[in-house]
């Protein structure tokens, strides 16, 4: 992953346009008939910008630029995960006839999705609100390790046309994002 500015100015309101901008920066591969963003790419995208976001978290000293970078990775995790299961999910599991790479990832956003909850309903002074973040991390770079090394190239070598795909997820997104401005 290249190194990228890990040090972003956001206060807690801003989260979901500072997401809604990493959107529409993304590098997107584009199916050159349709100008269509490529699914992998755009998942690949916000992998890489959560990324970012707990590295600047690590770096974070004072009380409120904590609990904005916590708010916007929560945002950010839940948008992805959501469109990972509306749309992703399914059609790979679909295309696959799979029956673990699926559900073992909808495992995994379970267990991040109780520490979203519980970290959003903390407070950032709290002694386990450190370890939490950590775990969240830990939990999300695994998660998304064995996408991007597991569901991924499997998903890209099958029938599934990630150009469509990606138009849908994208689609999604903008209309999640829409919903919370």
């Amino acid at each position: 992953m290249p190194t990228l500015n890990t040090e972003p100015k956001i206060a807690p309101k801003a989260a979901a346009k500072t997401l809604a901008k990493t959107v529409a920066m993304r590098p997107q591969q584009a199916d050159r008939s349709a100008g269509k963003p490529d699914a992998i790419a755009l998942l690949r995208s916000d992998h890489e910008a959560v990324h970012r976001l707990f590295l600047a978290y690590e770096k974070a000293r004072s009380t409120p630029r904590r609990k904005a970078l916590v708010a916007e990775i929560c945002h950010l995790l839940s948008v992805h995960a959501q469109i990972e299961e509306e749309i992703f999910y399914p059609e790979v599991k679909a295309a696959l006839k799979d029956k673990l790479l699926v559900p073992e990832a909808r495992v995994e956003h379970a267990g991040i999705k109780t520490l979203i909850d519980e970290l959003l309903g903390a407070d950032v002074d709290d002694e386990p609100y450190d370890a939490k973040v950590k775990v969240l991390s830990e939990y999300v770079a695994h998660h998304v390790k064995e996408e991007q090394d597991e569901m991924f190239p499997k998903a890209k070598a099958s029938s599934l046309d990630m150009a469509e795909l990606g138009a849908r997820l994208a689609a999604r997104q903008q209309a999640l994002l829409a919903q919370q401005a």
